[in-house]
């Protein structure tokens, strides 16, 4: 850590963002070749199917040639209208409100202090209704930025605590890592989203004619990529993101410190929000969760089934570690 500069972390997330606009597509597409000739192979089995004189492999790149490109148009879509809108989406998902220089002139003050201590743009801020210790930073770069805090997290941090935070999230938008997670958080979304639509297709195809060949085979085909999608968006894309952000939070520590010039007022802040990070209005929300400073999620749904699998991927290191790291920054006391 102590080697890496911030304009080296920048130029390593350049290179990552590169790398995983090109990853995610072709993992996905792999995995939707891959689970389509299964059912194909399933489908060819069965001589009263109206493919039993097509081979498995014949049929799956029949099939894969109608739907990718479907596919990919509406991803690209998805992709150009989140990447220019997601943090609108992200913002009105949390009920976000803005804050300003009437309704918040210290935060904002604070706010504009760090910025120009980092040598970055003011971003917006806005805050969550709620006494939960919890913030975050979205947008697409630095002129297009955001930082959200919780009522909480801005009421009950004393004031070298706050600054402390409000550096790590000002680290984030520094070191490019909003545009990276915009990019996951919009991969994951859409695989996520697309798999509920294709399974809900499949069971409704199922109830309207459960007697039809063609029917039973579109319901087939449609599992199968429900299937896929679920399998792309909780745990290869979570992969994907572990391999590209796994120093992400060390780094906007690091560079938080560095900034505000004082370690132990992020320490302080990060051990009291180890004990109170779960934000009611995040409970369902987990792909955002991963932008926080710490875990928001209930303990019910750090403990559900794709928790516990996506948490085998998680971006955030244990708080523990966090403080450890900063506590061992030069000129610590």
């Amino acid at each position: 850590m102590a080697n890496i500069t911030t304009y080296d972390f920048i130029s390593s997330n350049s290179r990552r963002t590169v790398w995983l606009m090109i990853l995610f597509p072709i993992s996905l597409a792999a995995i939707i070749y891959l689970i389509i000739l299964l059912a194909s192979v399933f489908v060819t089995a069965d001589k009263s199917q109206i493919y039993n004189r097509i081979s498995a492999i014949a049929t799956a790149n029949q099939t894969v040639f109608h739907i990718l490109p479907v596919i990919s148009v509406t991803a690209i879509l998805w992709i150009l209208v989140s990447y220019y809108a997601g943090q609108i989406f992200i913002l009105s998902a949390v009920s976000a409100v803005e804050l300003t220089k009437k309704n918040a002139p210290e935060v904002i003050r604070t706010v504009e202090n760090i910025a120009i201590a980092a040598g970055l743009p003011m971003p917006k801020v806005y805050a969550i209704d709620d006494e939960a210790l919890n913030a975050f930073a979205t947008g697409r770069d630095p002129e297009h930025s955001y930082i959200v805090l919780t009522k909480g997290i801005i009421n009950k941090l004393k004031k070298p605590e706050l600054e402390g935070v409000i550096a790590h999230e000002m680290s984030h938008i520094g070191n490019r890592d909003i545009r990276l997670m915009l990019i996951m958080i919009v991969c994951i979304s859409f695989a996520t989203v697309v798999a509920e639509l294709l399974l809900r297709f499949a069971l409704t195809a199922k109830t309207r004619n459960s007697k039809n060949n063609n029917n039973a085979v579109v319901q087939i085909f449609s599992l199968a990529l429900a299937t896929a999608f679920y399998i792309y968006g909780y745990l290869v894309a979570p992969l994907i993101k572990l391999a590209v952000s796994r120093t992400r939070e060390l780094q906007a520590d690091a560079t938080a410190a560095l900034i505000t010039r004082n370690p132990q007022g992020l320490i302080d802040a990060l051990k009291k929000i180890s004990d109170n990070s779960i934000v009611k209005n995040l409970s369902d929300k987990q792909t955002i969760s991963s932008i926080c400073i710490a875990n928001p999620l209930a303990k019910n749904k750090q403990n559900s089934f794709f928790s516990k699998i996506s948490g085998l991927f998680a971006t955030h290191p244990p708080i523990e570690d966090r403080i450890k790291a900063l506590q061992a920054m030069d000129g610590y006391r």
